[in-house]
């Protein structure tokens, strides 16, 4: 039995499977093991908490079922945005202009933060700062966008409006108004992941893997982490992040999983758009694209609101023609076919927003969840607010993310 919903995050081949995956230390669990932290999950959403907590002192522990970078870390796209899939004007109808601010002000902290521990590691990574072009769609129209470009400035935001004439040409694109936003990041997900558990492992991180948590034992002093194998874990800490895994006993919280399928094609740098800028809609579901550091074009989309994995994995040739065609249509002198084509499962919630911090009913246990499309950002602010309840320090931001918020 395992305390985690057992989920196959991801079929086809990733374009990051063309090289070889870091090699990361881990062994099985043969015997009981004390630390001051427990974190479940090897992907990349764990490497940064287990990065935060090495660094503050801590001893830490791992679990993952699978092994390091083995679950739906290999499926992300890694187009690193502060930019939350729920538009801000959008998001202060929902759940007020002050929070709505504050929230997306945290997630640009994060990606700054994302940035700047990176560098300081020194992980590359493929990191690459990059623009994220924002079209017109379903969801915002051109005058929409407008009042997005005022909302955002109003909340301290450098962005720029783009009219449709300026959107061709500068980019290429035919009859679309667009939202000029800057400073994003792209990455090789796998190697981003791979530097921060590296890190984390020079400081005394300790990974066992394959190794699955069957249940948790929560005590006043602490929790134990039992195994499937037979041993276990003592530790004062317990945080699950196992990304797109539910875990048993954790509330959803309006949190849901959905579907997305992508591409890549050949190289062809000569075909990429000037300043190889994201380029993702203001629609419901939106197709997103961004450039690999060898020149391939990477376009994903088509995403369908179920997580069974038998019917998404169906739709994997369906959607990558698809895909083929749209990415055709917005850039016809592109040579669209796929290379490598993929699918996999991401958490979404009512509000493009995560959930973040101790959970109820569990003492001394923690989790982040809902990630949406903005995965390694949220798993930044995940791994600065857990390890603020964890030693103590606190984060000025949790209302807005824990459990027991009201939205």
């Amino acid at each position: 039995m395992s305390a985690t919903i057992n989920k196959d995050l991801r079929t086809g081949r990733s374009v990051w499977q063309a090289r070889r995956a870091p090699a990361i230390p881990h062994s099985g669990l043969l015997r009981d093991v004390q630390v001051d932290a427990v974190v479940v999950g090897a992907g990349i959403s764990g490497a940064l908490i287990a990065d935060a907590l090495s660094q503050a002192g801590l001893s830490v522990a791992m679990l993952d079922r699978r092994g390091p970078l083995r679950g739906s870390t290999t499926a992300s796209t890694a187009l690193l945005q502060y930019e939350i899939d729920t538009p801000l004007t959008l998001l202060s109808k929902d759940i007020g202009r002050e929070r709505a601010e504050r929230i997306w002000r945290r997630s640009r902290l994060a990606l700054d933060a994302l940035r700047e521990r990176s560098r300081h590691l020194g992980i590359s990574a493929e990191l690459m700062n990059r623009d994220s072009l924002y079209l017109d769609g379903n969801v915002l129209d051109q005058a929409g966008l407008e009042a997005e470009v005022t909302a955002r400035r109003r909340s301290g935001f450098e962005v720029s409006f783009l009219s449709p004439r300026v959107v061709q040409k500068r980019f290429g694109i035919r009859a679309r108004a667009a939202i000029l936003g800057y400073d994003n990041l792209a990455a090789d997900p796998r190697r981003l992941a791979a530097g921060y558990l590296l890190a984390s492992i020079a400081r005394g991180l300790r990974i066992y893997a394959p190794t699955d948590l069957a249940s948790v034992t929560c005590q006043r002093s602490g929790v134990v982490a039992h195994t499937r194998d037979g041993p276990a874990i003592t530790a004062r800490h317990l945080v699950f992040a196992t990304g797109y895994e539910f875990v048993k006993g954790v509330p959803k919280h309006g949190h849901s999983t959905a579907s997305t399928w992508v591409i890549a094609t050949k190289r062809q740098p000569r075909a990429v758009w000037p300043s190889a800028c994201f380029i993702w809609e203001a629609s419901d579901p939106y197709m997103y694209l961004r450039s690999s550091a060898d020149g391939r074009i990477i376009c994903g989309g088509e995403d369908e609101a179920f997580s069974d994995e038998g019917s998404r994995d169906a739709l994997l040739v369906s959607k990558t023609h698809e895909l083929e065609k749209k990415l055709g249509r917005l850039f016809p002198n592109v040579d669209a076919t796929a290379e490598f084509a993929w699918c996999g499962s991401f958490g979404a919630s009512e509000t493009g927003t995560p959930t973040i911090g101790a959970v109820p009913r569990m003492r001394n246990c923690y989790a982040a969840m809902g990630y949406g499309g903005n995965g390694i950002t949220f798993s930044m602010m995940a791994a600065q607010m857990i390890c603020g309840l964890i030693t103590g320090t606190g984060d000025p931001d949790l209302d807005l993310v824990s459990f027991n918020r009201r939205f």
